[in-house]
């Protein structure tokens, strides 16, 4: 499972001109699925997600997480996050799991993350064409991947 990571001010995304989703302060994260992802994949990541120290404390260095400020977290399922580029110019995507395992897996997903973070969380539309609006903060990108935990 792979994720960028993005501390907002502000995000939220529209599927067929509707807001389905929209946060304020917290992270917009992107998240892309494969086969071989597992539901240890989502409790590491979840809690990686969670206790991340990337919002600044009263001193203005990166050492609170959501947790900590109560902010907001809203998810985006992603395919091509797992984009392979090496050969040509066009992207494959044969790591990328299919819809019949994804969804159960981004389903598990968000019910982790609500379970770590005690609260809701927002959400896209899996599959969907969406628009993605932000305001990155910092700017703060990070990109994990569960399969490289060390």
């Amino acid at each position: 499972m792979r994720v960028i990571i993005q501390r907002v001010t502000h995000a939220s995304v529209v599927v067929n001109n509707k807001t389905v989703g929209t946060i304020q302060n917290g992270l917009l994260i992107f998240v892309g699925i494969e086969d071989a992802d597992t539901n240890d994949d989502i409790v590491w990541l979840s809690n990686k997600i969670v206790n991340l120290r990337i919002f600044n404390d009263e001193n203005d260095v990166m050492n609170k997480s959501i947790l900590d400020i109560n902010g907001d977290i809203l998810l985006i399922s992603q395919f091509t996050l797992h984009a392979a580029t090496k050969k040509g110019n066009r992207p494959s995507y044969i790591k990328a799991s299919k819809p019949e395992i994804a969804i159960p897996l981004y389903e598990q997903t968000i019910e982790q993350i609500e379970n770590d973070l005690h609260k809701k969380i927002q959400t896209g539309i899996f599959g969907a064409d969406m628009k993605v609006s932000l305001l990155n903060d910092g700017p703060v990108t990070i990109f994990i991947d569960s399969k490289h935990k060390e």
